[in-house]
């Protein structure tokens, strides 16, 4: 077993579970202050239930071996409650269980992502049923998809789903996503129209209606993704060398780009560069760049993020001219994020990208999975949403969205203010 790499792991898997925290400052900053620990809180719920699950089952549906290439969302049912990968295979290069605590990570952001879109007017008992069944049905066969995948000695594959193992086989070059375009970002964005739409719209929903109730929250949680981002990416590559410096500096790279495009659409449109959109472009960038940190030089991942940058900056809109209320902009900034980045892949990639190539095949197969992710998300989780508004109810009744999230589903205030 290699230590360096088994404390490269652990320490990348650490670092992605700080984003979760990061996010609900991220989001918390970002929502009204009577709304502020309900939506922080759907972030921590994520924590320990997407932690749970992922334990029990998660892994098993995630990671079934070569079955998953067979039916993607078969089980490997040795692994349920991961009694059979407490013992570390002669040769490996690291203890199963660091695999499975990295993996866990990227399961919880995903699920926690997606609250973005209904902050202000969701109740927390039904976010929690939707994340679970969401999870089980929607992310854990997504990411078998895409990151259940074995190596041959020659480093050819010798197994995986469909987006690689099996694209490879029909097109002759798989997928490229290093670290989660589609099975992340995509995928969440997709849920995250979806629960938009079945919620509808916040009272008052307005373009300058809603307005972050604290920016430097915002700030701070937009600085914990980033520092976090380092190891979603760089982490990726299981092995600290030269491709996990790769992602490392273009996760650098991209966002630092992005930010600055997106502060000069903003002076652009409005005449002031705001410190949220800093915020935003900054996470618009590291959306991009997730898919793609490991295959571009770090001169195109410049490119990447300003164009990341300025498209989400305008995309953001979208919402007002289309009449859907995705609060937090978790479609301007993730599904159309993510769809930039695994789609400038298909240009851009070192080696199969059309530019270096001359050969259209690997935008063609980032297109297939970008589309297929984003429609199977977003019909599942329009139904699981349906359902659960339909029967529990998922949405609060406009009094209690008036007259405070916090106070009415928590019993808490974020802020008390006392007359001395």
């Amino acid at each position: 077993m290699d230590q360096g790499n088994t404390a490269f792991l652990l320490i990348m898997a650490a670092l992605v579970l700080l984003m979760t925290p990061g996010l609900a400052f991220f989001y918390g900053g970002l929502v009204k202050a009577k709304s502020v620990i309900s939506m922080m809180m759907m972030s921590f719920g994520a924590i320990g239930l997407i932690g749970v699950l992922w334990v029990l089952y998660g892994y098993a549906i995630a990671f079934p071996g070569a079955e998953g290439l067979v039916a993607p969302w078969s089980i490997d049912w040795s692994a349920i409650g991961l009694t059979s990968l407490l013992e570390t295979p002669e040769g490996a290069a690291y203890p199963p269980l660091a695999f499975v605590a990295f993996q866990a990570t990227f399961a919880i952001i995903t699920v926690a992502l997606i609250s973005g879109a209904i902050a202000d007017r969701a109740k927390f008992g039904a976010w929690m049923i939707f994340a679970a069944i969401w999870a089980t049905i929607v992310y854990f066969p997504v990411a078998s998809w895409v990151f259940n995948f074995g190596l041959a000695d020659d480093g050819s594959f010798a197994y995986g789903g469909w987006t690689t193992f099996g694209m490879q086989e029909a097109f002759g070059v798989g997928v490229i996503d290093f670290a989660g375009g589609t099975a992340v970002h995509i995928n969440a964005g997709a849920a995250a129209l979806a629960l938009a739409l079945v919620l509808g719209k916040r009272v008052g929903f307005s373009k300058g209606a809603h307005v972050p109730h604290n920016p430097p929250f915002v700030l701070l949680g937009a600085g914990l993704l980033w520092f976090g981002w380092f190891g979603f990416n760089a982490g990726s590559e299981l092995a600290a060398d030269g491709t996990a410096a790769l992602a490392w500096v273009n996760t650098l790279a991209a966002p630092a780009a992005a930010l600055l495009a997106w502060l000069l659409v903003e002076k652009i449109k409005d005449g002031k560069p705001t410190s949220v959109g800093a915020a935003s472009g900054a996470v618009a960038g590291l959306v991009a760049i997730t898919p793609a940190c490991a295959s571009l030089t770090p001169g195109w991942a410049i490119v990447l993020g300003l164009i990341a940058g300025a498209v989400c900056a305008l995309a953001i809109d979208l919402k007002f001219k289309f009449g859907f209320d995705d609060s937090l902009d978790v479609v301007g900034i993730h599904l159309v994020g993510g769809l930039i980045g695994t789609l400038y892949l298909g240009f851009f990639a070192n080696n199969t990208g059309l530019i270096y190539s001359g050969d259209p095949t690997q935008l063609m197969v980032q297109a297939i999975a970008a589309f297929t992710v984003l429609a199977y998300s977003f019909v599942l989780a329009f139904i699981i949403g349906t359902i659960i508004q339909k029967t529990m109810g998922f949405r609060v009744t406009n009094e209690d969205e008036i007259a405070g999230v916090d106070t009415v589903v928590h019993g808490e205030d974020a802020y008390k203010l006392e007359s001395v």
